[in-house]
């Protein structure tokens, strides 16, 4: 085969449809678009508009609900755990959290933590606390010679709690060092005589 005998294979490219070039090309004038209204006009998009027939996102039934207090967990499998450890961007001799998991990648680092599942094999004695395990995962870990501490879950309030109490503290410091607009005015008055 030669540069010049090569070709698309028939009917992959198809002809772009020239649209008002007269009246003898069956697409001249109003190019397909009829007589003016909405549709005739650019830019026009009526996403999910069925003519006037119940909308097919409106047929459907309305099911179930956002809870708006979900926890949504790192999760990390103990195969995932073993192979990391096998690479070596996991040690084995320490304690695997979620700032261990999250530094070689395995984890993102939600808020609500890591959870620990039991698809595949681990077979070191690993020690890990994490915010969540299943109970199989648990007896697999277990079975290896380690062992999984399950951490109470972090409650996002309290955090933001501590947070304030600790700025406010900052502020009420400055606020007793320093001396108040009133007093520096009055210290300025003279004595009446």
């Amino acid at each position: 085969m030669k540069l010049n005998e090569l070709a698309a294979s028939p009917g992959s490219n198809k002809q772009k449809k020239r649209l008002g070039r007269g009246i003898g090309s069956g697409k001249g004038k109003t190019a397909g678009r009829g007589h003016k209204g909405q549709k005739a006009r650019s830019g026009v998009a009526i996403k999910g508009f069925e003519g006037g027939q119940m909308p097919f996102y409106r047929r459907l039934p309305k099911r179930g609900f956002t809870n708006i207090f979900r926890k949504e967990y790192d999760v990390v499998n103990v195969g995932t755990l073993q192979k990391g450890v096998d690479s070596g961007i996991l040690d084995s001799k320490k304690i695997i959290d979620q700032a261990a998991l999250k530094a070689c990648g395995l984890a993102r680092g939600r808020h609500a933590g890591v959870r620990i599942l039991a698809h595949g094999d681990v077979s070191v004695a690993l020690d890990i606390d994490v915010a969540g395990a299943s109970k199989a995962a648990i007896n697999a870990v277990e079975r290896a010679g380690g062992k999984i501490k399950v951490l109470p879950p972090v409650d996002p309030d309290s955090e933001n709690k501590k947070k304030a109490a600790r700025t406010a503290k900052k502020a009420g410091g400055k606020a007793k060092g320093g001396t108040s607009k009133s007093e520096s005015v009055d210290s300025q008055e003279p004595s009446g005589a």
